[in-house]
């Protein structure tokens, strides 16, 4: 039997080593992973997209993708035939985002945000404020694989204006009920994980090596 080739995606700005504790039966699935390469000037996130498909060396694939990494293979299912195509606390169109980043998208806010900071770890982790935070940039600081300014700028923008209008009911979409950067209440149709953060790749892997393997095979 011809195994299914599986592709991950990680989230913005974010190497693939977030998935180091996913596990997959290697009987039936292969493992392939993604990573963020810089965009070219004014890129369209469809072409970047399309740049990305390049990437995928296998007929019918399943792509799973987390956060941005689930908006862009979104957008790659719409250039190549896939298997099935899976999101991880990300969102499938427009009316999933909060308010808060609806505001941001209209204001063009975006433009302000100091991303050359978010480059630059040390600084964040010295003045960053309580524990949860520090823990967060902790292990943004792990996992951070692009912090390249001209990326960061690119990859916020291009996540709060995604534009999508209607959700395809054919994306499994799979999130924790303690999302704070996509909040639970905006989200329809998915799979919910009982608490499961922004960062569940992380801390729900034994959630995902249980549920996955039939998740993809149904």
């Amino acid at each position: 039997m011809s195994k299914i080739h599986v592709y991950f995606m990680p989230g913005l700005a974010a190497s693939p080593k977030i998935f180091e504790r996913i596990q997959l039966p290697e009987d039936t699935f292969e493992m392939h992973f993604l990573e963020w390469f810089l965009p070219e000037k004014n890129e369209p996130l469809e072409v970047y997209a399309k740049r990305m498909t390049a990437e995928i060396k296998h007929e019918n694939p399943v792509l799973i993708g987390v956060s941005f990494g689930g908006i862009l293979v979104q957008e790659m299912a719409e250039l190549i035939p896939v298997r099935k195509t899976i999101i991880i606390s990300s969102v499938k169109c427009r009316d999933e985002f909060p308010m808060l980043m609806k505001l941001a998208k209209n204001a063009k806010a975006y433009k302000l945000i100091p991303t050359r900071m978010f480059s630059n770890v040390e600084f964040l982790l010295k003045y960053g404020i309580g524990e949860k935070v520090k823990e967060r940039l902790e292990l943004y600081k792990m996992y951070l694989s692009v912090n390249d300014k001209k990326y960061l700028d690119w990859a916020i923008e291009h996540v709060l204006i995604w534009n999508r209008k209607k959700a395809d009911e054919k994306i499994v979409h799979i999130h924790g009920d303690a999302d704070d950067v996509f909040p639970i209440k905006n989200i329809k149709n998915c799979i919910v994980v009982k608490g499961g953060t922004h960062a569940m790749i992380l801390f729900k892997y034994k959630w995902m090596n249980e549920n996955l393997p039939g998740i993809i095979a149904e």
